[in-house]
């Protein structure tokens, strides 16, 4: 019987270290949900960039139209760069903005040609509606203040989350839409952008 016993609470002590060791090997960064950063390769994907054979005005010329084309408003435009930002209203109480930026570099083109790399990321914040209440209160002289059962709320939109946006069709569907825009560049046109959003309405 013993014997018996001993095994049983041998079989408990060695489940309970193997679950031990697992926990002390899993204590790596963790990103929100629970997941760990170590998905974060750093691989080698095509999902956030293009090489296209134009120079880096033209390509990001053609990036700003393609935002603008779309309904993004352009927040800040610069020779190498183009950021645009866009509302959405999936609910009633859930309001949504994207800032897509893209940023463009030189690249190395077959036969000494002009290229360009494009690096597009997108970012979703996602705010909720947040309501607080305010009782009133009357002054009443010399007795101070008095509340009052009556109140009023204040709605507020607060961000409740943000992510970088990794759906590659998404990325393809804006890139199919770059390289339209692209073709259609006149080089003596595609000068780099200067200015803010005022620039947008050129």
């Amino acid at each position: 019987m013993r014997t018996t016993v001993g095994r049983a609470w041998g079989a408990v002590g060695l489940g309970l270290l193997a679950a031990l060791l697992a926990g002390c090997g899993s204590t790596g960064p963790k990103l929100g949900g629970g997941k760990s950063l170590d998905a974060e390769a750093f691989e080698a994907t095509n999902t956030h960039t293009r090489i296209y054979d134009a120079t880096v005005g033209q390509t990001c010329e053609a990036a700003r139209r393609a935002l603008l084309s779309q309904g993004y408003m352009i927040t800040a435009a610069a020779a190498e760069q183009v950021t645009g930002r866009k509302s959405f209203q999936p609910e009633g109480e859930v309001h949504v903005e994207v800032e897509f930026r893209v940023v463009c570099a030189r690249e190395e083109g077959e036969n000494g040609n002009p290229a360009a790399i494009a690096f597009a990321t997108a970012v979703q914040d996602r705010y909720g509606l947040k309501k607080v209440n305010n009782s009133a209160s009357v002054g009443v002289g010399a007795f101070g203040s008095l509340s009052l059962p009556f109140s009023s709320s204040n709605d507020a939109m607060v961000k409740v989350a943000s992510e970088t946006l990794s759906d590659e069709r998404f990325y393809d569907r804006f890139y199919a839409l770059l390289e339209r825009y692209l073709d259609r560049t006149d080089p003596a046109v595609a000068t780099p952008v200067t200015g803010g959003p005022a620039s947008a309405n050129r």
